[in-house]
């Protein structure tokens, strides 16, 4: 059974200037040797004081740089397979916007199923999909589960087991893992400090290319 981990990095609204919303995902061979593997090296390599917070993300300011691109060397040796996909957020279509209130539940909605797409085809009959714990503007929980699980139906073999769950971060390491490398393709497609340096790291465990979502908007219209 193939598992998804997924984590986003940026906001839709004030954002400290970023242009792109990113949203990473990853599978593995073996999940429990990717969240042992990535426990093991907080324990051995982070500061005392690091290791009492309840979650490392990627943007972390207790963590040097170096620890940083250390961190993600060792995301890399995982073996994790990467897929992403990014907006410009002054490209998000008026049909996530309404009465000059961006529906931010549907938008979110939209782009992790875009992403899921990137998987397809598959020949598993079951598939699980882990996403961050996320307030859901405009969506209950229960419809934003409901409505990707309808999606990504149609696209599996008949039959076909999908089960689709938010957890919270700090409870599920592999989620961690997702923010880590979302948060490094961020600074990456951002043009941040560290950007170009943290996708070197990352390069071989990308799957294709990230897919940019709605850049054509202006042309359509």
């Amino acid at each position: 059974m193939p598992s998804i981990y997924i984590d986003e990095s940026g906001q839709f609204a004030k954002d400290g200037g970023n242009k792109y919303f990113v949203v990473a995902s990853f599978t593995v061979a073996d999940p429990k040797v990717s969240w042992k593997g990535f426990q093991s090296w907080q324990n051995l390599k982070y500061p005392k004081l690091v290791r009492r917070l309840p979650e490392v993300k990627f943007s972390e300011k207790l963590i040097t740089n170096d620890l940083r691109l250390a961190t993600l060397r060792t995301i890399s040796q995982l073996k994790v397979q990467i897929r992403y996909v990014y907006l410009d957020k002054k490209n998000i279509p008026e049909k996530f916007r309404h009465k000059g209130s961006l529906r931010d539940g549907q938008l979110y909605a939209h782009i992790i199923a875009e992403l899921l797409e990137l998987y397809f085809p598959i020949k598993d009959m079951d598939l699980r999909v882990f996403c961050d714990e996320r307030h859901l503007k405009g969506v209950t929980r229960k419809d934003f589960l409901d409505n990707l699980q309808a999606y990504l139906i149609p696209l599996m073999s008949p039959g076909s087991l999908v089960q689709v769950d938010m957890v919270h971060s700090h409870e599920n390491t592999n989620v961690q893992i997702a923010d880590w490398i979302a948060g490094a393709l961020s600074r990456y497609l951002n043009n941040r400090p560290l950007g170009q340096k943290c996708f070197n790291v990352l390069h071989d465990n990308i799957m294709g290319s990230g897919k940019e979502l709605f850049k054509d908007i202006w042309v359509r219209n």
